[in-house]
């Protein structure tokens, strides 16, 4: 992503400032660090990603949580997984692409969405993959292939729809595209071995796949729809009525982890997050990460947009999912804690 402009970037950096030492005080400001009221949660539970670093854990190292710990609970398998599990309380937190966050609510789970963790910009973005040598080179020359991805009806799969209802394939023909579930850290290896057509790749495992030659790409969801937020975290809405104190200091120390990622120079970033997986002792590979460039939200601070929301709720609702307009989007989400990402 294009840096900051420098008024821009000082600006953000002098809020993160207020933001970072308000937390640390536990100071009654507007800066996220409003006093915690007693009775609220100081110790969110989670699920990580394998040698990855997310935005929570990065602001915690960072000491933009304040007095709030993390305690990590194991890994999650995919996006619908992580937020079932905070829809169900067995983590205070958990994180998917907005189209599985609509198809969570519709189903009439007490969630909300309080800010944009993950998105798509031309360094972070998801790429569809086939080897170099592939005679598939059109979207209908994917009928009756096998389409690797982390999860089906969610992000890889949505934007793989796009991609064929944009390239003249009627529903009838698109179902004839065999969707797959293949663990991110395999699709590589998968598609080498011709175990599927197509490898849906993303970040620091698509770059090091390219980087190791013999593959191409088909197209990629930046290609599609430019720069967006693509997910978002969720907590349950009777957890943030109960500690909203607690919501506050989360999301903005996230949303200031999110700022700083942008405006630090790639080399420190990764240098820290290699550091913090270092420090958590999982038996973890850290190697990817030298490939990482930018979490790819779209708004500052993690501004969570309507549009965000509205694109899936309307895809959905095609796909017969959930019904036209239901779940409105603005009812998924808010950004009423996060005081980086208010405007």
């Amino acid at each position: 992503m294009p840096a900051a402009p420098t008024a821009s970037r000082r600006q953000f950096l002098a809020l993160l400032g207020i933001s970072a030492a308000a937390v640390g005080c536990g100071t009654a400001t507007a800066g996220g660090g409003a006093r915690r009221s007693a009775g609220q949660v100081t110790t969110l539970k989670y699920q990580g990603s394998a040698g990855a670093v997310t935005p929570p854990e990065l602001a915690a190292d960072l000491g933009l949580l304040g007095d709030l710990r993390l305690e990590w609970v194991g890994n999650t398998i995919s996006g619908p997984q992580d937020i079932q599990s905070a829809a169900t309380g067995q983590t205070h937190f958990g994180g998917a692409f907005n189209g599985a966050v609509v198809k969570l609510a519709a189903s009439r789970a007490p969630v909300t969405a309080v800010i944009s963790y993950y998105g798509v910009d031309e360094h972070a973005y998801s790429g569809y993959y086939v080897l170099e040598d592939s005679p598939l080179r059109t979207a209908r020359d994917l009928l009756g292939r096998k389409v690797g991805m982390n999860t089906l009806g969610a992000h890889a799969q949505a934007l793989l729809d796009i991609y064929l209802g944009r390239n003249g394939i009627p529903k009838a023909e698109a179902a004839k595209v065999e969707s797959l579930v293949v663990p991110p850290v395999s699709t590589e290896q998968a598609l080498r071995q011709k175990q599927i057509d197509v490898g849906v790749l993303g970040g620091v495992l698509r770059d090091k796949a390219v980087a190791a030659g013999g593959i191409r790409p088909l197209f990629s969801d930046f290609d599609l729809l430019g720069r967006f937020s693509a997910g978002t975290y969720v907590m349950t809405k009777r957890f943030i009525g109960e500690n909203p104190d607690t919501v506050r200091t989360f999301t903005t120390g996230v949303a200031g982890a999110i700022e700083w990622s942008r405006t630090t120079p790639r080399d420190e970033v990764v240098a820290r997050m290699t550091e913090i997986v270092a420090k958590r002792g999982r038996n973890e590979d850290a190697s990817a990460l030298r490939y990482w460039r930018s979490y790819g939200v779209g708004a500052a601070g993690g501004r969570i947009q309507e549009e965000e929301f509205r694109l899936w709720v309307d895809w959905l609702a095609e796909r017969g999912e959930v019904k036209p307009g239901r779940p409105a989007p603005s009812d998924l989400y808010t950004n009423e804690f996060n005081d980086l990402g208010k405007g």
